[in-house]
């Protein structure tokens, strides 16, 4: 099986439960502590809170991405994010475009699949080889069929969180984003100044 599928419930039932949702985010939480490379847990609490905005939050030690509806934890996967020296920056991001059928501008038309860029320099979520540790030139790559449902629930605009730091919990740790926000911006205007 390429992923787990949490179905909880009919849509119609969880909408109708909060509670639900509540143990579908432990369950996705749980489940994302021991994901193999290019596996993923998608609930589907994902549709329930449909109305609620989408944050996609990228721990670097983990190799995992986090989706969040509101606050509420509804999916997990792992990654593979930039080796030493195309580290994969951190900071908060919008997607600034999104792409189905990418290819890279700057290695060799490489196929990214489901591309959503996060910076006009290189850096976007894609489709990709997902061996479970940081391979890439500095993108974030996803399992396929976790790229493409994450291609369906997000907007220009949508916020993407990279991190340097673990993520636990089946809530949305708005302190974190604080922090690394704060570190990025750092690093950004040390940069400058040199």
């Amino acid at each position: 099986m390429k992923h787990l599928f949490l179905a909880l419930a009919a849509a119609a039932t969880l909408s109708a439960s909060p509670a639900l949702a509540s143990d579908a985010a432990l369950a996705v939480d749980a489940a994302a502590s021991t994901l193999q490379p290019n596996k993923f847990v998608w609930s589907a609490a994902t549709e329930m809170v449909a109305a609620d905005p989408v944050t996609v939050v990228v721990s670097i030690p983990q190799q995992r991405a986090f989706v969040y509806r509101g606050d509420t934890l509804v999916a997990a996967s792992s990654v593979s994010t930039g080796k030493e020296g195309n580290d994969t920056p951190i900071g908060i991001y919008p997607i600034l475009q999104k792409n189905e059928k990418h290819f890279s501008n700057l290695y060799n038309s490489a196929p990214m699949p489901f591309m959503q860029r996060l910076t006009w320099d290189g850096i976007a979520l894609h489709a990709g080889k997902n061996p479970g540790f940081p391979d890439s030139h500095g993108c974030v790559r996803l399992p396929a069929e976790f790229a493409k449902r994450l291609f369906s629930i997000t907007d220009l605009g949508t916020t993407v969180v990279v991190t340097d730091q673990d993520v636990y919990g089946d809530r949305l740790d708005r302190d974190l984003l604080m922090t690394d926000a704060m570190r990025a911006n750092g690093a950004q205007l040390a940069a400058l100044t040199r």
